[in-house]
């Protein structure tokens, strides 16, 4: 989603600090400040970010204050794509995941009911749900779902053209079928 907002037109906050390996080979857009917010730290950077897209992991958005509006384009992808490739990424690194896969799936489906409360609860958070999986199998019509969303300042033809299904490696057995 962050390369298909950066070819869109849309600024991205990004300290490219962590750079693109053999799990994120496009790079993953990330701000180091981003992963402050749950030590209570400094926050007006936030504001320099109107405008700007910036990648913030479901678990932080709690953080955010309610003295901006926020607009959060809410990724999904199925549950078991995402432990496939955590369980690939902590292999590459020697490491391995003390807790079952089941764990994790429950883990992970709690968090998101949890996230989408937070989100329906506050006043400063619109959000859009964009599935990895739809946009893959119809990059346009969810590049302009989130135009829309954004007030059509990303070109959806420039959004749609970064879509690379080749970079769809860790499916489910399910998604596979």
């Amino acid at each position: 989603m962050m390369q298909m907002l950066e070819a869109g037109g849309l600024e991205i906050l990004t300290d490219r600090i962590r750079t693109a390996d053999e799990s994120n080979p496009q790079g993953y857009y990330e701000l180091e400040r981003v992963k402050e917010l749950d030590k209570g730290g400094d926050t007006s950077w936030l504001e320099d970010a109107r405008g700007k897209a910036v990648k913030i992991i479901a678990f932080l958005l709690r953080y955010l204050p309610d003295t901006l509006n926020y607009r959060v384009i809410f990724m999904q992808r199925e549950l078991h794509e995402i432990i496939i490739s955590q369980n690939k990424m902590l292999a590459q690194r020697g490491e391995t995941s003390e807790t079952d896969d089941d764990q994790v799936l429950d883990a992970f489906k709690q968090h998101l009911l949890r996230t989408r409360a937070l989100m329906t609860s506050r006043a400063c958070f619109e959000s859009l749900d964009v599935s990895y999986n739809e946009i893959l199998e119809a990059p346009a019509a969810q590049a302009k779902r989130v135009s829309d969303f954004l007030g059509g300042a990303p070109d959806v033809e420039s959004m749609a053209a970064v879509v690379n299904p080749q970079l769809y490696r860790n499916r489910s057995q399910r998604a596979a079928d």
